[in-house]
């Protein structure tokens, strides 16, 4: 989807939202520094594989998927990264990995995280690897209505509680 298509998209439906072009960038994370906002508030789409269909994945770029609690918070037993030869074609006229986080106008179920939901906005890679927007938040929650989860999320660094790691004492 070229940025002139999205854009049009988000006049039509009367989103205030801002464009911004950056150097080139890569990563989320990237994405955030070029664009002088915090990890939190940067949308990093990931597809996956779920049961057999592709859909989209949501989150802020300082988050990682858990894949073992996103297949119980989904209630599937299949849930994998996407590979990009199987979905670059629903992206016409985006480079890979600059997917903008609009699910419902590549015909994807779409999954958000309850922390990205949370920010006051969003920033997004609009098609490429150089152009990106900024929207409020409940602007996009309206126009794509994602299913929000609070559970399946890492971020990377984070230290596991003692209890999940064995080393809690034992009650004796």
């Amino acid at each position: 989807m070229p940025v002139q298509t999205l854009i049009g998209y988000l006049k039509a439906r009367g989103a205030e939202f801002r464009c911004l072009s950056h150097p080139p960038g890569f990563t989320a994370h990237s994405l955030a520094h070029h664009c002088n906002v915090p990890d939190d508030q940067v949308a990093k789409t990931v597809i996956i594989e779920l049961d057999g269909r592709m859909a989209m994945m949501v989150m802020p770029a300082s988050f990682r998927i858990r894949w073992d609690r996103i297949m119980d918070v989904l209630n599937t037993d299949f849930v994998e990264l996407a590979d990009e030869e199987d979905f670059t074609d629903r992206f016409p006229d985006c480079e890979v990995g600059a997917m903008p986080p609009f699910g419902n106008l590549f015909g994807m179920a779409t999954y958000g995280s309850e922390t990205l939901a949370e920010q006051p906005e969003i920033t997004f890679a609009a098609g490429s690897h150089t152009e990106a927007m900024q929207i409020r938040t409940r602007d996009y929650l309206d126009l794509v209505q994602p299913v929000i989860i609070d559970q399946g999320f890492i971020r990377p660094g984070t230290r596991r509680p003692a209890w999940l790691s064995g080393r809690a004492r034992k009650a004796g």
